[in-house]
């Protein structure tokens, strides 16, 4: 019950950020599609490393966000989607770009029981030093994915632009669970932007669990943006 109103909160939190914006602001829409080899998340294959079709809409009213995003995803069960409802607030500190927020993740058709549904909250920052950007995020959840109660999760991260339209980035987490072990996960990849509303990643993934959805791998994405 306490996850099930956790991602009801959240879902709530992207109607309430986006309102809580001043009325002068005028809300700028943003829609995105794509198509990956992989879903990885966190360093595991959600669709037991098979392709995956996603896409979401995000709304931005001053410096208030609020957005959904969906994907399917495969656990070897009869659960058939992903969706993640999503809101927040962004601002800038002492020259960092911070970012505070809640996410709910819910997975449609999950069996009964299975417990899936969560919601994490926020908090990022990052700075930009000429064409790198360095950041990093924590994101924590009373009660997480399946088993695990309390989680947190730490990124770090950094992306290089070392010509126009090219990307190179990477980053470095530590996802903490209080039911299954603690592990490491991290990733590095090049993308190319071939316009405004069109781009292409291509990453590898790892961890330091050895198993067939924890495994390195190199996974391809195109990406839509409208």
């Amino acid at each position: 019950m306490m996850r099930t109103a956790l991602a009801c909160a959240a879902a709530m939190a992207v109607l309430l950020t986006a309102g809580a914006a001043s009325a002068q602001d005028t809300p700028e829409v943003g829609w995105n599609l794509g198509v990956t080899s992989d879903y990885v998340f966190r360093g595991y294959s959600q669709t037991t490393e098979d392709p995956a079709i996603f896409g979401g809409v995000d709304v931005t009213v001053g410096s208030f966000y609020a957005g959904a995003w969906a994907s399917n995803v495969d656990f070897g069960d009869d659960t058939d989607a992903e969706v993640d409802l999503y809101g927040g607030y962004r601002t800038e500190v002492s020259g960092f770009a911070v970012d505070v927020g809640v996410v709910g993740y819910l997975y449609v058709s999950a069996p009964t029981g299975a417990d899936y549904d969560y919601a994490e909250f926020k908090a990022a920052a990052s700075r930009a030093f000429g064409p790198v950007t360095l950041a990093a995020a924590v994101y924590w959840s009373p009660d997480f994915f399946g088993a695990d109660e309390e989680a947190t999760y730490v990124e770090a991260n950094a992306a290089f632009s070392p010509a126009d339209n090219w990307t190179v980035s990477g980053a470095v987490g530590h996802q903490a669970l209080d039911v299954n072990a603690d592990y490491a996960t991290w990733n590095a990849g090049v993308a190319y932007a071939f316009s405004d509303h069109v781009a292409i990643d291509v990453r590898y993934h790892d961890t330091d669990v050895t198993g067939p959805l924890s495994d390195e791998r190199v996974v391809g994405a195109l990406k839509f943006l409208f």
